[in-house]
């Protein structure tokens, strides 16, 4: 058995301690104050630890930090770095700020009930100069914690926190690096980090897209969200209770196919009775698989992707949930307002195929049960077979076995044929309108929308080179 001090997180710990120049303050809300705990458990923690503050009474809070309607929130996290950073400086820059790193840590978590099994989540970050008296940087990220008790999940946050602060100060020049480092001592079914984003002096040239994709590439999280502004932003806070309608695609470009099926499954949409003429939240999902279909990661045709969905005033996700069923159980957790989806033939025959299911115990009937949950339903946009005939979501043909599930769920509106589509769009394909653009072709500009083809042109994406 290791004894404590050999564990990854104690060393970390034990280093910041006896590193003199880094001194600051520590306010934690929320499953106790695992982070601070973590310096005092392994010694020295009086050359590190300036303060610590938990404010659990939401009395209290407020008279600190300001009044706010969310306590576990960006906003709140950032009301929190804010007050005890400036309050660090205020009292000992001028005694100690030439020899002195400071920091504030922050973290203000939602963690296991005993009353109730709720959503376990919190956000937290640190607040730092790289050195005496220079600009500070900032770093913050969202969590959600995984384990089923309450204790469990001190320990995670407690451990996740120690790798936020040890990575700022010695690993912020390698962020790959630092982004696997916040599990050290951690397994992912512990924890998930679901949106990073460093700002300040030293990371003035890093690209918070990219570093968020990292979290998904190295196994940290799921599914990333991008605003068309690029921001990054934490699912919850943009889908919370909001009706959905996300469409799946590659996007490489946007083809007259792909925007004619938003625009008709978006119309068949609000015309449903449950959205109350509410205003659905509109979604564009890539896959890790298709972003990665060329065998590996191209950063280039990523931000390419993401920047032209952005230009069109699209919201962005990025996912690692290649079944359907698992994408619909990720937006449950935020929204249980109606869900539509437009897709074409081909991902019904995704849906329909067993082997995506073998994983489940009730197999493909299990994971059509996850995906058609109260309020799910898919517009189906039609194709032509080889023979230029056309196949519609009405005449689609599954596998005998299926036949009776599938009449159940377009006669119960599960499932929608599309109407009102553009038939002379059928035969367009995003890869055939890509090679044509790459090969400096002008025909692939009558294969997508013209504000889609003068956003390329512009920017020159997808290697266009006029």
């Amino acid at each position: 058995m290791l004894n404590p001090i050999d564990l990854k997180a104690n060393k970390k710990a034990f280093e910041i301690n006896m590193a003199k120049p880094i001194y600051g303050t520590f306010a934690e809300i929320g499953a106790g104050q695992e982070v601070a705990r973590r310096f005092f458990h392994v010694g020295g923690a009086a050359g590190t630890v300036a303060k610590t503050i938990s404010a659990y009474d939401m009395t209290f809070s407020d008279a600190i930090y300001g009044k706010s309607t969310r306590f576990v929130s960006r906003q709140r996290l950032g009301e929190m770095l804010d007050h005890e950073y400036d309050l660090l400086i205020e009292r000992l820059d001028e005694k100690v700020g030439a020899e002195r790193t400071f920091f504030a840590f922050a973290d203000t978590v939602a963690a296991r009930s005993y009353k109730t099994l709720n959503e376990s989540h919190g956000w937290m970050g640190i607040r730092y100069q790289s050195h005496p008296r220079a600009q500070p940087n900032e770093i913050i990220m969202h969590v959600r914690m995984l384990d089923p008790h309450n204790l469990e999940q001190q320990e995670a946050l407690g451990i996740v926190g120690l790798n936020l602060i040890y990575g700022a100060f010695f690993l912020r020049k390698d962020l790959k690096k630092f982004i696997a480092s916040l599990l050290d001592d951690l397994e992912s079914t512990r924890i998930e980090i679901d949106m990073i984003r460093f700002s300040g002096p030293d990371f003035a040239m890093v690209d918070n897209r990219i570093m968020c994709l990292e979290l998904v590439t190295q196994g940290l999280a799921q599914a990333v969200l991008f605003r068309p502004d690029g921001e990054v932003v934490q699912a919850a806070d943009a889908f919370y209770h909001k009706p959905l309608i996300i469409e799946r695609g590659s996007f490489r470009p946007v083809t007259n196919v792909a925007y004619d099926m938003l625009e008709c499954g978006h119309s068949m949409f609000l015309m449903e009775e449950e959205l109350n003429d509410e205003k659905p939240e509109i979604i564009l999902e890539i896959t890790m698989r298709n972003l990665m279909s060329g065998g590996e990661l191209d950063l280039q045709d990523f931000l390419d992707r993401v920047d032209m969905l952005g230009a069109l005033g699209q919201t962005v996700l990025i996912s690692n949930y290649g079944e359907f069923y698992r994408l619909i159980q990720y937006l449950r957790r935020y929204t249980d307002r109606a869900i539509g989806m437009p897709l074409g033939i081909p991902s019904l025959h995704e849906i329909f195929d067993e082997k995506y299911y073998t994983n489940l115990d009730g197999g493909i009937l299990e994971g059509l049960g996850r995906l058609f949950k109260k309020g799910v339903r898919l517009y189906v946009y039609p194709t032509k077979d080889d023979k230029g005939h056309i196949i519609e979501a009405a005449s689609y043909k599954v596998d005998p076995s299926l036949r009776a599930l599938y009449a159940y769920l377009i006669e119960n509106r599960f499932i929608v044929p599309m109407a009102g589509c553009k038939l002379d769009y059928l035969g367009i394909d995003s890869a055939k309108a890509l090679t044509k653009l790459q090969k400096g072709d002008p025909e692939w500009e009558q294969m997508v929308p013209a504000k889609v083809a003068e956003i390329i042109k512009s920017r020159k994406f997808f290697g266009w080179k006029g």
